[in-house]
């Protein structure tokens, strides 16, 4: 079993930095660390590992946070979306080691920690995806939608 603390809380933002938009998730988990809650973790990830399953296992709610391309015409907050999300039904693929969705990684860490939080997937639109650190204004005005939503997550518990 882990030897983590638990957490009521766990973030993972995840999406690559290096290609504008698609760092929202990291841009969230990193703007959540900072609120420095008290039983709230956030880890921002390139991508998900079955590392992160020890992390998942002690979390009673997990919050899965990435980028999606959207429409440029799309405007949030109608394109943030949370999905409550469960394990995936197919757990005989949970173990590979690069993982991008997170319904496997749930699967992973009830197959190995017999337990499995409740999840949920938060999908940030995003438009430019090329190279780059900077987020559109569309993927900025997602983030701040994203992380009220989030915010308001933890007050409702």
């Amino acid at each position: 079993m882990s030897k983590e603390v638990a957490t009521d809380f766990l973030i993972i933002g995840y999406g690559n930095t290096l290609r504008r938009d698609d760092g929202v998730g990291p841009r969230v988990a990193d703007i959540v660390a900072s609120w420095r809650l008290p039983n709230v973790r956030a880890i921002a990830s390139h991508q998900l590992t079955p590392e992160l399953a020890d992390a998942l296992a002690t979390a009673e709610v997990v919050i899965f946070v990435d980028a999606q391309r959207a429409d440029s015409n799309a405007q949030p907050p109608a394109g943030v979306t949370f999905t409550a999300i469960g394990a995936a039904e197919d757990s005989t693929r949970a173990a590979d080691t690069h993982m991008s969705d997170p319904r496997r990684l749930l699967a992973l860490t009830k197959q190995v920690y017999g337990r499995c939080p409740q999840a949920w997937l938060v999908s940030v639109p995003g438009v430019d995806f090329d190279f780059g650190e900077s987020l559109s204004e569309q993927a900025r005005q997602g983030v701040e939608v994203a992380l009220r939503r989030i915010r308001l997550l933890f007050t409702s518990q």
